[in-house]
């Protein structure tokens, strides 16, 4: 996710792209565990998601994420083409 100018870089959002990932998450998308962190540009959020093999797995995760992203905007985050 990259980050917006103003976009807030404490500890708690974190928190809440984290909490925003597991609202949006639905039980197709076999996720598991959500671990972002603060990088240059905005966060790296890194998804643990159980698929049957890679494709699948970049699908499951890219469809949870195009769910969520909406809800990430008011935060100042948004998804780079992917």
């Amino acid at each position: 996710m990259t980050s917006r100018s103003g976009a807030p870089h404490r500890q708690e959002t974190l928190a809440v792209v984290t909490d925003l990932l597991w609202a949006h998450a639905v039980p197709d998308d076999g996720l598991e565990h959500v671990r972002p962190r603060r990088s240059h540009d905005g966060l790296d959020v890194y998804l643990f998601v159980r698929a049957d093999d890679r494709d699948l797995a970049l699908r499951q995760a890219g469809s949870l994420l195009d769910r969520a992203a909406p809800a990430m905007a008011p935060h100042g985050y948004e998804l780079p083409p992917h």
